[in-house]
């Protein structure tokens, strides 16, 4: 009975076998959608998202290059929301409902910017999170 002999196989390696392909961004046109806005003490972040949640666009005030205390002040909000449109201008975006969280001085300033923009502001929601009732507090002190 004859041995089998072994022969080589070319084996093609996946660059061989398929080429790469680029994947490309899928440019959206959102007419309506929801912006929400983190004003705390310390910075000013903006997200714009379409109905479903997916994140169109976001910008910040120290992303924007303002340092310190010059991120948390209202004329940094508008600049965030400016630089932020310019961006997204390809979208269309024309229609907004806008959330507020947090007790910062950028929160009425995001907003007019919107509308100073050209975007219409639907609706306007507080949506800042406030304690029920607080943390336990301490045990009492025994002398």
């Amino acid at each position: 009975m004859p041995t089998p002999t072994k022969t080589k196989t070319s084996v093609a390696t996946t660059a061989e076998a398929a080429p790469s392909k680029r994947s490309r961004k899928v440019r959206r046109s959102v007419s309506h959608g929801r912006v929400f806005v983190l004003a705390t003490y310390n910075n000013t972040i903006v997200t714009i998202t379409d109905k479903s949640g997916d994140t169109i666009g976001w910008s910040s005030s120290g992303a924007i290059g303002f340092k310190g205390a010059k991120k948390s002040t209202p004329y940094a909000a508008g600049q965030v929301v400016h630089s932020l449109m310019d961006r997204l201008e390809a979208v269309g975006l024309r229609e907004v409902d806008v959330f507020i969280k947090g007790i910062g001085s950028g929160r009425e300033a995001a907003v007019r910017a919107f509308q100073a923009r050209g975007v219409n502001v639907l609706t306007i929601k507080d949506v800042t999170p406030i304690p029920h009732n607080g943390v336990r507090p301490k045990k009492q002190r025994r002398v």
